[in-house]
This record gives structure tokens, sequence and C-alpha cells, in this order.
């Protein structure tokens, strides 16, 4: 027993020894460790400020120019039109979407059918389809020259559009129809997850208390997919709220078709400012709304099911039922579009010897290549500095680096262009002055506005994917690299790179073919002469020689499928 107790003595004195001399070897290293520190945050502040910045600048640009000479009228006709236009097609969207996405949501999670292993993933396809794309498709099919009508007077005999009635969709309608079927994924999507990982206790106890399918849906499901279904639904107004091309097709002026209109076609950036500041409070409102969607809406498991999780099994009428709500927006908003484009590009084989095809798709590739690269880097430094320096005031840079992925590009490239003109104006100025050469407008109209822009709106969605994959990284491998005696950047570029490769791929894939299918900051910001795929559609399109886009269309979509697919095998895997 003495022995036993003079060992233990003699092992806690090697204990603190080793604890002395390893906090007398790290002494030195504060300073240095500070300095890092001040740099990382001094980065980090930069970045955000970056970000943020145009923002910033169409607030001030706003509130300085004041009452310019276009604000009267502005405020006078198209600003109350704009806004309740804009509010008409939220509210119709919204509405439909959340019924649409709630509902397929269930069917294929909660629901056992003929083809619900088909319709788990065939119900994101729409998600890669432009919303322009699909309004040029749609006005194709149903306007009055479109095989539809067309067929239905051919088949009941009409002459003319008075002798039957058939919905306009050139129209309000047909604007908040279209874009319903084309951004329901984003709810399916979020409430689907909530569905497949929330606890099978609970809808165990609501069967035992004698609730039917309907009434488990109603009282219990329903109530607990709200917080899921309110980020869904958010996104999806948002996205209405970005939409330029297919709102100027439907001859829908929204506030960002205002926005749009007031810089180009009245050559007045200060009134576009004055309005995208009034976008910009809509999309403020709606962040404030889904917050509140979510407010004290917190649910959890205590524990995972060890069980399957068991499914309704539908049969007669009820399978009918349930095809034909799942089939239907995947016909409308994937088929109809894929139909159309397949038609025109089959018509127009030719196409693809031309060369500004090519140039477009190049040009398309260069810039989206260089955003993902831009923002995985960024991403990837603002995630390694959230989990290795954590503090409030990263926290909030953060926040403000990834604000642009709410703003539209209508709005981001008025607050781009203000600071951009100010930096060639002042390097301009200082040549004069001093060389009397003129500079000229040096990233003004350049591919290094449409870079920040990109970067910019789509930082939040490289962010979101990284700092996911890396909170699945154990803190453990980490450590044992510095106890080796790696930085930690060593630690960051041996280890945590390597396991965080899946997330840095797919987030380089998301990044990748949103900037691919950007519309509204190309427009407004592009050089002269610059022509992308994306543009290449609108233009087609806007001069009503939709099928001479074609081709472009069809490769878009076609980049556009695979993150659709990659992200339902994600969810598949972690669920």
């Amino acid at each position: 027993m003495p022995r036993s107790f003079r060992f233990g003595d003699m092992r806690k004195k090697t204990l603190l020894a080793a604890a002395e001399a390893d906090i007398q070897l790290n002494a030195p290293a504060k300073p240095m460790g500070y300095r890092v520190f001040s740099l990382r945050s001094l980065g980090i502040l930069l970045v955000a400020g970056l970000m943020a910045l145009p923002i910033f600048e169409l607030v001030y640009l706003a509130l300085k120019t004041g009452a310019n000479e276009n604000w009267p009228h502005l405020w006078s006709t198209v600003l109350p039109r704009s806004t309740w236009i804009t509010l008409q097609l939220l509210l119709g969207v919204g509405f439909l979407t959340a019924i649409i996405g709630v509902g397929t949501a269930w069917l294929t999670t909660m629901c056992q059918f003929p083809g619900r292993t088909l319709f788990r993933w065939a119900l994101l396809v729409p998600l890669a389809v432009p919303t322009y794309i699909s309004a040029f498709a749609a006005v194709e099919v149903f306007d009055f020259t479109g095989p539809l009508q067309s067929g239905l007077r051919a088949l009941f005999g009409f002459t003319s559009s008075r002798d039957y009635w058939f919905p306009e969709i050139r129209s309000l309608g047909g604007a908040i129809f279209i874009l319903t079927f084309v951004l329901y994924p984003y709810v399916y999507l979020t409430t689907r997850v909530m569905f497949l990982t929330q606890s099978v206790n609970m809808l165990d106890v609501s069967r035992t208390l004698g609730a039917g399918p309907w009434k488990m849906f109603l009282r219990v499901a329903l109530p607990l997919c709200r917080p899921a279904a309110a980020v869904g639904v958010t996104l999806v107004l948002m996205e209405c709220i970005n939409d330029i091309g297919a709102v100027e097709f439907f001859g829908v002026r929204t506030l960002t078709f205002a926005v749009y209109d007031t810089w180009l076609n009245r050559s007045s950036l200060s009134g576009a400012a004055q309005l995208a500041c009034v976008l910009l409070i809509f999309v403020l409102g709606l962040i404030a709304l889904e917050r509140y969607g979510r407010k004290k809406q917190r649910f959890h498991s205590a524990g995972k099911d060890t069980y399957a999780r068991p499914r309704l099994t539908l049969s007669g009428p009820a399978t009918v039922l349930a095809w034909t709500a799942c089939a239907t927006p995947i016909l409308i908003g994937f088929g109809l579009p894929a139909y159309v484009l397949m038609r025109f590009t089959l018509r127009r084989l030719e196409g693809f010897l031309n060369p500004a095809l090519y140039e477009a798709a190049a040009t398309s590739f260069i810039l989206a290549a260089i955003t993902a690269l831009v923002t995985i880097v960024i991403a990837t430094g603002l995630a390694f500095a959230a989990r290795n320096r954590p503090s409030a005031a990263t926290r909030a840079a953060i926040r403000f680096a990834t604000i642009g992925y709410a703003v539209p590009g209508t709005v981001l490239a008025v607050g781009i262009l203000i600071p951009l003109a100010g930096f060639d104006n002042m390097i301009d100025s200082l040549a004069r002055s001093m060389f009397d050469v003129s500079t000229g407008l040096l990233l003004t109209g350049s591919s290094f506005a449409l870079i920040y822009a990109y970067s910019a709106r789509f930082l939040a969605v490289s962010y979101g994917t990284v700092e996911s994959g890396m909170t699945r990284i154990s803190p453990q491998y980490t450590m044992v690299a510095r106890t080796l005696g790696r930085s930690e950047l060593g630690a960051l570029w041996r280890v945590q790179l390597p396991l965080l490769r899946p997330a840095l791929l797919t987030a380089s894939l998301l990044v990748f073919v949103d900037t691919m299918k950007e519309l509204p900051a190309t427009i407004l910001l592009r050089p002269f002469g610059l022509e992308t795929l994306a543009t290449m559609v609108y233009t087609a399109a806007s001069v009503e020689v939709f099928e001479e886009g074609a081709i472009a269309a069809l490769a878009i979509v076609m980049v556009g499928i695979l993150p659709v697919v990659l992200l339902s095998r994600t969810i598949e895997r972690q669920t």
C-alpha cells in the first residue's frame, strides 16, 4: 500500500511537471498567436465588408440623392402598382408551393404506393430548370398559337379566340402558375427532411389515441413541419423576388422589373437605387416572417428510433390520387420545358455548329468555375475561423458576408456598380494628375464585376455546405495533428481539407450551377458584347425567337440536373 501511494504521488508530480513545461514552452508563442488571431479577424472583417458593401452603397446612394427628378413619377405611378403586383405574386406562389411541397413530401415519406421510390427524387427535378426557361416554354405551349389552343380549335371547329375561353398565360395568374411548379421543390425538400428525421413515436402515439391518417397529418405532422415549411416558402419567395426573365416575359411588372426598367430604360441609377431599397425592405420582411414562422417551434426527438418507419399503404382510388398529386408537378415543372426544348433542338440541329453557342458556353463555364473557386476559398476560411476561433464578432461578420443570397441580383448589381465606378474614377483621376493618362473604366463593365456579384450572392450556398461538412469532422483529429506538431493551418491542409472533400465538391457544384443560371445580375453588369448561355436564352426569347436559344437552354437544364441528383442521394444517405 505505501509503495502504491508513492507511485501515485510520483505520477502526479510527473504530470504536473509536464504541464508546467508545456506552459513554459507555449508561453513565448502567445504574442504570435495573438497576431495570427488579429490578422484572421481582419481578414474576416474585410471579406464581410466586401460582400455587404453593395447593400451599404445602395442604401447610401438612395439616401444621398433624395427626391430626384424621376422619384415623384416613380412614387405616384410605378411604386404602388409594382408593389401590389409583387405582393400578389408572392402570396399566390407562396400559398400554392406550400400546399404542393408539404403534400408531396408527406406522400413520398409516410405513404406506400407504386412509384413512390421514383417520385422521391423526381419531385426535385424541376429545380434544374431556371424560371425564365419554364416561362418561355409555357408561353410556347399555352399561347394562342401554341399546340394546345391550336388543337382545341381544330377539335371543336373554333375559328377565333372569341369562340371559346382559355386562360391567358401572359398574365399574373400565368406567372403564379408556372413559378409555383418550378419552385415548389424548395418546400418539398425542407419538409421531407423534417418528416424523415422526426420521431416515429409521436405518430404511433397519435394512432394509439385513435387518430386516422388524415387527422394524424393535420393535427400532428403539419404542426411539426411548420418550421421547415417556413424555411422552404421563404426560399421560394426570395427566388420570386429575384426573378426578372419570367415576369418580364409574362408581362408582370414587379418591383424587380421596375428596378431593371428604371436603370436601363429611364437611365436613372438613383431612381433604381431607391426602388431597390424598397425591394430590400421586402426581403427583410420575408426574413422576419420566416423567423416568426419558426418562433417557439423547436421539436426534437429524445433518442433515435430503433425500428422502421411505418407507412400507410394506399390502394385503389387513393393510389390514383397520390400518383396525380406527385406526377402533375413533375410534368408541368420539368416535363413541359423539356418537351419544348427537345422539340426546338431537333428542329435546329444546325445550331450546334453556331460558334456563338460555344463562345457563350465557354464564357458561362469560366465565370461559373472562377466563382465556385472564389466562394469555396472564402467559405472554407470563414468556416475554419468559426470553428477554431468562435466569437460574437466572428458570427456577426459571417452573417454580413452571407447576406447576399437573400438579396435579388438586380439589387446587388445596382449596389456593385456604385463602388466600382467610384474606384475607377479615383484611379483615372490619379493617373491623369500624375501621368496625364486616362485609365478609363477598369472594373466597371468587366468580368470582375460579374464574378464579384456572383460571389456575393452565392457565398451563402457555399458556406452552408462547407460549414455543415466541417461540423461532421471530430475535433479530435485536429487535436492529434496539433499534438504531432502541426499548426492550425497545417492541420487544416493535411487533415480537415481531405475530410471536407465531399462537402467542397458539393458546394462547388451547387455554386457552379447557380452561376450558370443567374440572369438578373448578368444582364445588368456584363461587359458589352459578352454573352452567356443565360443571356443567349433571354435575348432569343425577348425578340420572340425562343427557338434560336433552345440549345443553350437545354444545356443549362442538363447541367442543372447534376446537383439535383446529388442532393437527392445525399438526403437518402444521411437519413
